[in-house]
């Protein structure tokens, strides 16, 4: 069974846990609690196939922005979450996304943009749906709005990460050995 190490990066408060959890366990956890780390292992069907989601959900917080670097060299697809209601959370992606590339040394990764909380009034909405669709046309990426609290879209994020992957990682098939008679 293949193992796929998914990373979920944002800034503080903007649902990470909440999306992880939702996802393994299928409950939404209510409560704000900073994360240092946690990491989660789920098992899902991609395309007809058994795999196991090893999810890494991580700091927010500025004071553990150090350990980034090691979960970005280990990741194989990443998760940048943002609050739609809360402009600053989207700014922070570029950056995030920045150092990500720089970390793996490569001009494209498999990653998700999700725009979180998409089930606020929408007199709470800072961040419009246009603007999340335009950064991840720009990251070349997918985009997602999703609620933890509403479980939309939460399964949705994690198998597209795993599709992506695969993609990635198919492997170029070997010529065939011919075989050679001599009479």
């Amino acid at each position: 069974m293949k193992e796929y190490k998914i990373v979920v990066l944002g800034s503080g408060g903007v649902g990470k846990s909440a999306l992880t959890v939702q996802f393994v366990q299928g409950v939404f956890v209510e409560a704000y609690d900073p994360t240092i780390e946690d990491s989660y292992r789920k098992q899902i069907e991609v395309d007809g196939e058994q795999c196991t989601l090893e999810v890494l959900d991580t700091a927010g917080t500025e004071q553990f922005t150090s350990m980034r670097d090691l979960y970005m060299k280990n990741g194989q697809g990443f998760v940048l979450v943002y609050s739609i209601a809360a402009q600053s959370t989207f700014n922070d992606l570029e950056d995030v996304r920045d150092q990500i590339l720089r970390v793996k040394d490569k001009d494209r990764v498999p990653m998700v943009l999700v725009g979180n909380k998409c089930d606020v009034d929408d007199s709470e909405r800072l961040v419009g749906k246009d603007q999340g669709a335009n950064l991840a046309q720009k990251f070349g990426c997918t985009f997602l709005e999703s609620s933890a609290k509403a479980r939309i879209n939460v399964s949705e994020i994690f198998c597209d990460l795993v599709q992506q992957i695969n993609k990635e990682v198919v492997p170029v098939p070997k010529p065939k050995k011919r075989k050679c008679t001599i009479l």
